[in-house]
């Protein structure tokens, strides 16, 4: 039988190993909306970024369903270790580039209305969000290269240091109410984004400070990993500004700040609510698969790196895209990140649909989720009631 199970895993190929270049169309959007609006004629189809995350995606998502099958073990060293998968990553970043030099030169060349500039920044701010996503899988990877492609990808969002953020704080306390990228039931989205954006902002600053300090360093220096992925981002933009004229700075600013929204709306959605118990000697338990809110929706899957699977990611973080597995006690979202992305920005509908989720996760005793702790009689009264 295990002969049999290691010739079966020799034969497997990866059904889906050249849809993983779908992804790629994610940076290319800029120039798509450019290609529609030529098409058509049609100015609003510069806002094509989101119209194709938030409206297309949700929709294939809903026609091709779920893919819950797992690659066989045996497969798995063959399947970590094929090159092919890391150029589907690395080629994100040349194209993200292009994207932004050449949404600047349309900025610049004054021939753009107001609404289709806001247009083409909305959608060049998906890809800044989605480049996020690209960096993250980058920087758990061993590989030094692939760690220094990271805060190149983070720098469009001025995002970099969720690089140390993500990496030693999030993983460290997520699922935890000391985690500021872990959201809270009966918290919204509106409430949680400046929680998040500012507390993350803050741990990275101290991991940093109390890592270069241990080391002997000066914090203010070129060790600083913070500091360094800011200063690309300047050093980025002020690039441009000089290239293209001062112009285009408000549309880099704000297509900056979307990018990191999108990110922190992820943040919320995959850990709401979740909560790891502390055990007697003080410590939080172990990350489990239960931890982390699952998506299989395949298209989204394809288009963000298999994000989705981040119960895995969170047990096995060296572990690459194409090997993340479904556990089948990890929590469900019942759509994919596209659709689920949208539902958070609106809270009572959001609450409508996952606080039932949540209670059932923890068969109605909310005292072991992470509850808001202003909403926490009410959660559990309607926990009872329930």
């Amino acid at each position: 039988m295990a002969h049999h199970d290691e010739d079966g895993a020799r034969r497997w190929r990866d059904p889906k190993r050249y849809l993983w270049l779908l992804a790629l169309a994610v940076p290319t959007l800029p120039f798509q909306a450019a290609g529609l609006v030529a098409l058509t004629g049609a100015g609003a189809l510069w806002w094509w970024g989101p119209v194709f995350a938030f409206v297309l995606l949700p929709v294939l998502d809903h026609l091709t369903g779920e893919d819950s099958a797992n690659p066989p073990e045996q497969a798995m060293p063959r399947l970590e270790a094929d090159r092919y998968y890391r150029w589907c990553t690395y080629l994100y970043l040349p194209l993200q580039y292009g994207a932004l030099v050449w949404a600047c030169g349309q900025w610049a060349g004054g021939a753009l209305p107001a609404v289709d500039g806001l247009g083409l920044a909305a959608t060049t701010g998906v890809v800044a969000g989605v480049a996020i996503n690209t960096a993250h899988e980058l920087g758990h990877k061993r590989e030094q290269w692939e760690r220094r492609l990271s805060p190149m990808a983070l720098a469009q969002s001025g995002y970099g240091h969720f690089h140390v953020e993500h990496n030693h704080g999030h993983h460290i306390r997520v699922a935890t109410p000391e985690d500021p990228a872990s959201s809270r039931m009966g918290e919204s989205f509106w409430r949680f984004l400046p929680r998040a954006v500012v507390g993350s902002l803050r741990s990275a600053w101290h991991l940093e400070r109390r890592r270069l300090e241990r080391r002997g360093r000066r914090v203010v220096s070129h060790h600083n990993d913070v500091l360094t992925a800011w200063a690309l981002t300047v050093g980025l933009f002020t690039t441009l500004v000089v290239c293209f004229g001062a112009v285009v700075l408000p549309y880099l600013l704000l297509q900056a700040v979307l990018g990191f929204c999108l990110l922190e709306t992820v943040n919320y959605l995959e850990h709401y609510g979740l909560l790891r118990r502390r055990r007697p000697d003080g410590r939080y338990e172990r990350v489990s698969p239960r931890h982390s809110w699952n998506s299989n929706n395949t298209v989204s899957n394809l288009f963000l790196f298999q994000l989705q699977r981040h119960s895995d990611h969170h047990a096995n973080p060296l572990r690459r895209y194409q090997t993340l597995r479904h556990f089948d006690e990890a929590p469900q979202l019942p759509s994919g990140y596209a659709t689920m992305i949208v539902i958070a920005w609106f809270p009572p509908l959001w609450r409508r649909i996952m606080d039932p989720r949540l209670r059932a996760h923890y068969d109605g005793d909310l005292s072991r989720a992470n509850v808001r702790p202003e909403t926490r009689g009410t959660a559990a009264r309607a926990g009872t009631a329930r």
